[in-house]
C-alpha cells in the first residue's frame, strides 16, 4: 500500500491519499479541506478514488467529501453511529459554529470488523467511540489510521458533545494497544509529529491510562 500523507484545511488535519500499488485503485481518508492539492496528487499519480472516508464527522475532517465525490464520484464511508449521530439537528447546529461544511450523507455505512478492499489492499474497519461515537480506526498491518483517537504523545478531544475519556480509553487500550508494536499509526492530526508506532505510544504517551 501506498500512502501519502497531507495537511489540509485551516484545522491542519492530516488527510491521507492510500493506494494499492498493483492497480491504481486509492481511497481518501479525512479530506479537511485544500480539495484541488488532493485531486491534484491523485491525478499526478493517476489513481482512480472509489472511495473518501470519514474516521469520524466532524466537520474539519470531512468538509472536504462533497467536492471530491462531486470530482471523483467515489462513495463515502461512515461508520453508522456517527451518520446517526451527526444527522440529529442539535448536533449539526452545534458543529456548525466552525463554518465549515459537513460531509453528504454517506453511501456506505460500516461496523467494527468489517472491511474496505481498495484493489489488492484491505482496511479493517476498527469501531474506537470516545471523541465521537462512530470513529473508526482502518488497520492495514503493518499501518493503522487512528484519526482522532490517538496522536503522537497525545489523544483525541472528549469536551465536544458525544466525547467519552472512559469509551476513548477503553477503544484505545482493547483495539490499538492490542496491535503489534511495531504497528506504525497514522493520526488525524500532526500534533505531536506526523507518525509513531504503538509500541512507543503504550510507552510514553502521557495521556492513556
Amino acid at each position: 500500500m501506498h500512502i501519502e500523507q497531507l495537511t489540509v484545511g485551516t484545522m491542519s488535519v492530516c488527510c491521507y491519499i492510500i493506494s494499492c500499488e498493483k492497480t491504481g485503485k486509492a481511497a481518501i481518508i479525512d479530506p479537511g479541506g485544500d480539495e484541488n492539492t488532493i485531486l491534484a496528487v491523485c491525478k499526478q499519480n493517476k489513481l482512480e478514488v472509489e472511495y473518501i472516508i470519514a474516521t469520524h464527522a466532524h466537520p474539519d475532517h470531512v468538509c472536504g467529501n462533497a467536492i471530491l465525490k462531486e470530482q471523483t464520484s467515489a462513495s463515502i464511508v461512515m461508520h453508522a453511529d456517527e451518520a446517526a449521530f451527526f444527522i440529529q439537528p442539535e448536533i449539526s447546529n452545534y458543529f456548525s459554529m466552525l463554518g465549515l461544511p459537513q460531509s453528504p450523507p454517506p453511501d456506505i455505512l460500516v461496523k467494527d470488523g468489517d472491511t474496505i478492499t481498495i484493489g489488492e489492499e484491505t482496511l479493517q474497519v476498527l469501531h474506537t467511540p470516545g471523541h465521537t461515537p462512530g470513529g473508526i480506526c482502518l488497520y492495514n498491518a503493518p499501518n493503522c489510521f487512528t484519526g482522532d483517537t490517538l496522536f503522537v504523545g497525545g489523544v483525541g478531544r472528549t469536551d465536544f458533545p458525544g466525547g467519552s475519556m472512559k469509551d476513548l480509553n477503553s477503544s484505545i487500550r482493547s483495539k490499538l494497544l492490542t496491535l503489534p508494536k511495531k504497528t506504525v499509526i497514522w493520526p488525524g492530526h500532526g500534533y505531536g509529529g506526523s507518525k509513531s508506532t504503538i509500541g512507543e505510544e503504550a510507552r510514553s504517551n502521557p495521556f492513556i491510562i
